[in-house]
Order: structure tokens, then sequence, then C-alpha cells
């Protein structure tokens, strides 16, 4: 992914204008604009603070990598793994940092592997507002 794909897809899960990202940087907005369409790359003193603000490294907003944060990655066991799809795995990345998911880790504790895969398909259904559909009733 470039560097402006990369950049756009982090504002946009922060919830930010262009204008606000302008505003927040000292920047205009023309110029985040050119950054995200990847007309203009921004000097590397913007490239740390973004990389800062965003949390994640320099390489990832550079796109040469996949790990947001390689200090913080969090790996999900293969006997759990394997009970996944891949847009499940990449869901449940995105849950493993947050403090409320470790309260329910811990209290999951003595679930099994396949019980656990399937309660990340009950939050993932939830999170996406599909507790209605298909998702919930092929859970096996």
């Amino acid at each position: 992914m470039s560097f402006g794909k990369r950049l756009k897809k982090l504002r946009k899960e922060k919830g930010l204008t262009l204008r606000e990202m302008s505003n927040k940087f000292n920047r205009g907005r023309t110029s985040f604009s050119n950054y995200e369409n990847d007309y203009r790359k921004p000097d590397m003193d913007l490239i740390k603070e973004l990389a800062d603000f965003f949390e994640v490294s320099v390489d990832y907003l550079l796109g040469r990598t996949d790990v947001k944060n390689p200090e913080q990655e969090v790996r999900i066991p293969k006997e759990i793994k394997k009970h996944l799809s891949p847009e499940e795995q990449e869901f449940l990345l995105e849950l493993l940092p947050k403090k409320d998911f470790h309260a329910f880790l811990r209290e999951a504790r003595e679930a099994s592997n396949k019980d656990l895969a399937t309660a990340v398909r009950v939050f993932k259904a939830v999170k996406e507002g599909d507790t209605e559909s298909n998702s919930l009733s092929n859970l096996e």
C-alpha cells in the first residue's frame, strides 16, 4: 500500500477530515490532499510526527511493512488461528490491544480454542451490526 493510501486510511480511522489534519500539523489542506493522492511526499520530520500521532512505525506509514507497530505486535496462537478466516484474524488483532477485551480473555481462560474463535466471530458480527444475518448462524 502506498504512503498516500496508508495516510488516508489512518486519517479516516481516526475520524479526521483533511482540514483537521492540516490544522493539527500546521500544513495546508492541499498539502495533505497531495500526500494522500501520492502527488507529493512530506518531509521526514512530518513523517515522524504522523507516525507518532497515529501510533504506528515509520515503516508502516511508508508502506514497507503491514505491522502497524512492531513493538506492540501481538500474535494469534496457531491453535486459535486455524479456526479463523484471514478477515477474522485481522479483526482479532484489532481487538487484542483493547483493555476490555483482555478482561474477556481472562474470563474465557478455560474455553477451548474453537470456542474462542467462535467468540471472535460473535464480536465481529456485533461490531458490524450483522447479528440478524447468516454470520451468526454459521458459528461452528
